[in-house]
């Protein structure tokens, strides 16, 4: 994988003659991906998520990332496959996507005002050979109003995500401030893919820098 660099240090493209695959149906991921020139095509991995729910937050979402990795690159050996997903973890409990609007409703409100930790588990498989890690950012809410709750809801925009939130969605503007990456709380830490992609062989020294910058803090 080569890395074209602008006279600024930062990334222009990534590029690679091996195919790569999203193996995830998030838009928030795969604009991630584009912003860094890479090309790929997306493959949701279709998989029970219910079998790791005993696990601790961080765990679950390794798990669960490793898991469509694999699912997705069973069938596509010959292609790099990139996973992900993401866990809002509140005293300890993962809270994922909500199944309808009241629990939408009811995420929202119990975040309201408080600090949380969101869990990214990142999983590559190129060959057969899979390999993970995970970024965790703090989350600080602001207190939210139930009239801005229910605007928020009906807009549609909690629907998909995990807590119910959307860090980037500058009206309701949700998050008071972070600690750790922001890239993460969005869907994807692109330091984390990085160091899986150098360790991987598909990106050079300077690549996994520069990635690296562009998700720090």
């Amino acid at each position: 994988m080569a890395t074209n660099m602008s006279s600024t240090g930062q990334i222009q493209a990534i590029a690679t003659s091996t195919p790569i695959v999203l193996a995830s149906g998030s838009p928030r991921r795969a604009s991630i991906l584009r912003g860094f020139g890479m090309n790929f095509s997306v493959i949701p991995a279709n998989i029970d998520e219910s079998v790791v729910s005993h696990l601790p937050p961080v765990e679950e979402a390794v798990s669960l990332a490793t898991l469509k990795a694999e699912v997705v690159g069973h069938g596509h050996r010959d292609s790099l496959v990139i996973a992900a997903d993401t866990v809002v973890d509140l005293d300890g409990r993962s809270i994922g996507k909500p199944r309808n609007e009241r629990h939408a409703f009811e995420m929202l409100s119990g975040l309201s005002g408080r600090s949380h930790l969101v869990h990214t588990g990142v999983a590559v498989s190129l060959g057969g050979k899979v390999s993970s890690g995970a970024a965790t950012t703090e989350v600080k809410m602001r207190t939210l109003s139930a009239t801005e709750i229910d605007s928020y809801i009906r807009s549609g925009s909690a629907m998909d995500k995990a807590g119910a939130y959307g860090i980037q969605d500058t009206e309701f503007s949700p998050v008071e401030s972070i600690k750790g990456s922001y890239l993460n709380v969005v869907g994807l830490p692109v330091g984390m893919l990085a160091t899986l992609l150098y360790e991987a062989g598909q990106i050079d020294a300077p690549a996994l820098a520069a990635m690296t910058r562009s998700d720090a803090p």
